[in-house]
């Protein structure tokens, strides 16, 4: 007999459904399973026939067909487990029940347990657009599949459990939600600003890269302060809405990066990979590809610290997320694309030793020492950032003072301000910061007078800057110009806005 069951499977953050289809034909005891899948899928046989048995059910002595289609796409992971359970047991008469408006995934464990899955919520939001309005899922992720609105989600705890439902003989209660879709106010790993004593420049630079979204790069020696500094963005960072946590937490599902107790990710992502991170690590991919951690960033802060000591590679490959938003990994079975709409904040040392134009102690590094450190960062890369700022030392003054600076709550309140003009200023399109903004925006957003003109002409000569550093300086701009509640881009606001380009090295 042949019994169909629908599931799920995940390629790159969208879902795509799977028909498993189980045929029970008279012959040798055997299941083989069919349809493009890897290791993990082919060792559900053992897994699936271990937990009927040990769930007080019968396997079926026969010859046991299992295929997965659309068998083109490749199925990767144990979320079969279940389905192909469910299907086998309906072929085979041991139970009898309606799933063709359901989804099931989830592990078996050999005891018959059901087991957590990755990428739950992205089936979820595939089972309701494609019409099916019932999602058997582990337990563990009920809370997650929750997320989407309209489906009834039943939490299996063991397949016993699920025929018990099947059959009639003790109905499962569909999951009910109960936490708030309230996104965090202030991110509890973030450090405030009051506690940052001096730097106060600095300071400005991150309220400005916060406001507009704008790439920075802190240049300083080591414990001036730089890393704190980069902690402290995402607390004047506007809060998440719910359309962007939903889009944040579809990465980390995929990912595997949920907590079961807080199925929705509340605050903008802080990424702070180690600079011995793996290329795939970094950007996404692997045999399976997964989301690395520049799609992991997305609608929050991509912090890379001592910058130089990353691979040239791995830091050659940031240009295009940096300019399109997005990261396409290629195979020879396809591409997918990761959203990667992240803040990039950068740290470096301006040399070997750390201590090149330090005001205390004496730099140990040869001129050409120090230009081969500088120029591990190609002049594209360092064209594509905003905002280069000096972190120089702090006094010791100011460090024993007991007086706080201004806090993070006061500086967000400005950025927020600036963000709500961003927003009623490109309604109607899919940009959201100044940051996006493409040569048609800036000539229509960003116009100058004859003396900002003149001004930009100038240290556009001097500078040798590049026409992508023209636009970058003119969004910068403009985004200044938005803290300081101006409509139009004046004077001042160009002065500021050139002099975080970085000068000429050494």
């Amino acid at each position: 007999m042949l019994a169909k069951v629908t599931s799920c499977a995940v390629v790159g953050l969208e879902g795509v459904l799977i028909e498993v289809e189980v045929d029970i034909a008279r012959g040798l005891p055997s299941m083989t399973i069919v349809g493009l899948p890897d290791t993990a899928v082919q060792e559900s046989r053992e897994r699936v026939r271990a937990a009927i048995k040990n769930s007080g059910l019968s396997f079926p002595a026969e010859r046991v067909t299992v295929n997965l289609a659309p068998a083109d796409i490749r199925k990767a992971g144990p979320a079969y487990d279940l389905p192909i359970a469910v299907g086998l047991l309906l072929a085979s008469e041991r139970i009898f029940g309606d799933v063709s408006q359901a989804i099931l995934m989830g592990e078996l464990s050999l005891d018959g347990g059901v087991r957590h899955v990755s990428g739950v919520l992205p089936m979820a939001n595939l089972a309701r657009q494609e019409g099916f309005t019932t999602l058997f899922v582990p337990a563990e992720d009920a809370a997650e599949a929750s997320l989407i609105e309209g489906l009834t989600i039943y939490p299996v705890e063991t397949l016993l459990q699920l025929v018990d439902h099947l059959t009639g003989h003790k109905k499962l209660a569909p999951h009910q939600a109960n936490f708030s879709l309230e996104v965090e106010d202030f991110p509890s790993f973030a450090t405030d600003l009051a506690e940052i004593k001096g730097q106060e420049h600095v300071k400005r630079a991150l309220e400005i890269a916060a406001a507009g979204g704008h790439n920075m790069l802190m240049s300083g020696p080591p414990g001036a302060g730089k890393t704190l500094i980069a902690r402290s963005m995402p607390g004047i960072l506007p809060k998440l809405t719910i359309e962007e946590a939903l889009d944040v937490t579809r990465i980390y599902s995929v990912a595997d990066q949920l907590s079961p107790d807080e199925p929705l990710v509340r605050h903008r992502p802080f990424r702070a990979p180690h600079h011995t991170v793996s290329y795939a690590g970094l950007v996404g991919g692997g045999r399976w590809p997964k989301p690395g951690e520049i799609s992991l960033a997305h609608r929050g802060v991509l912090f890379l610290d001592e910058l130089p000591e990353f691979g040239t590679r791995m830091l050659e490959m940031l240009r295009q997320p940096l300019e399109d938003k997005i990261v396409a990994i290629s195979r020879s079975a396809g591409s997918l694309t990761y959203p990667a709409n992240f803040t990039l904040i950068a740290s470096m040392n301006p040399c070997p030793c750390g201590y090149f134009g330090d005001s205390v102690k004496e730099c140990t590094c040869s001129a050409a020492m120090v230009k081969a450190y500088q120029k591990k960062i190609s002049g594209p890369l360092m064209d594509r950032i905003d905002i280069h700022v000096e972190v120089p030392r702090v006094p010791f003054e100011k460090l024993s003072s007991q007086r706080t600076g201004e806090p993070s709550i006061r500086v967000r309140e400005r950025v927020e301000t600036a963000r709500v003009v961003q927003r009623q200023r490109f309604e109607g399109t899919t940009l959201q910061t100044n940051a996006d903004m493409g040569p048609a925006e800036i000539r229509k957003f960003c116009p100058i007078d004859e003396t900002s003109t003149n001004l930009l002409k100038a240290a556009m000569q001097q500078m040798q800057l590049s026409a992508r550093a023209y636009h970058r300086i003119l969004k910068l701009a403009r985004t200044i110009a938005d803290l300081a509640g101006s409509e139009q881009i004046k004077t001042a606001h160009i002065a500021e806005a050139i002099q975080y380009r970085p000068r000429l090295r050494v």
